[in-house]
């Protein structure tokens, strides 16, 4: 099985996509190792300050040395050149906050998944002619689940992500797995600027173990 089908099936069965980003290398290991903890084996790390890219690098590092059968995906990938950047720094897959043309030859180039960012029916049959497996809902608590309710039959051959603002609920997270999706993005929700700020990773271990548990009931 190559990366990209691996991660394909690998999203839906976790259920859930933790994603985040901190300034602080340290910071950023520690997080990881907490999810890797509590039975992550994919995550996202955002491409949202001037220290991203040598983050990404050190927790590419960690995954190989450390992390075995972990994916780190590369999010808020905005341009060609960023996706290439961090490609070369080892991302295992690509996100971004819209439908961005210009991400998708770098992807196809190293045969990478790569997952649009769509908040419109034509956004996301642009996105699927254009190759798309996964479509990132962005953002996810604008559109609700009740908009996937409305589309999903028209789209049967993507899976569908929600990101941005999923609550760690059993009604929200069990809203949006009713209305089909096959995992919810998670970022402050989860990883929250409390947790990051205190270092408070046991309690990132628990809470996402909590995740996966509604994620689970939920299916």
């Amino acid at each position: 099985m190559d990366k990209k089908a691996a991660i394909l099936k690998l999203i839906p069965e976790q259920g859930i996509l933790p994603l985040y980003f901190n300034k602080d290398t340290e910071v950023s290991i520690h997080i990881l190792h907490a999810l890797y903890a509590a039975g992550i084996r994919t995550v996202e790390y955002t491409n949202r300050g001037e220290a991203a890219l040598k983050n990404f690098a050190k927790l590419r590092e960690v995954c190989d040395k450390e992390l075995g059968g972990m994916y780190l995906g590369v999010g808020t990938i905005k341009d060609a050149a960023s996706a290439e950047a961090f490609v070369n720094a080892g991302a295992d897959y690509i996100i971004s906050p819209g439908l961005v043309e210009d991400v998708i030859p770098v992807a196809n180039k190293h045969n990478l998944l790569w997952m649009p960012g769509c908040m419109t029916p034509s956004e996301i049959i642009k996105a699927e002619q254009l190759g798309a497996k996964v479509i990132k809902l962005f953002p996810g608590n604008l559109l609700g689940p009740s908009f996937l309710s409305g589309i999903k039959e028209l789209f049967p051959n993507l899976l569908f992500m929600p990101t941005g603002g999923v609550e760690l609920t059993k009604e929200n997270i069990g809203g949006w797995f009713k209305a089909g999706v096959c995992a919810v993005g998670m970022g402050s929700k989860l990883i929250s600027k409390d947790i990051m700020e205190g270092k408070k990773y046991t309690e990132l271990t628990a809470a996402t173990k909590e995740a996966i548990a509604i994620v689970n009931a939920s299916r």
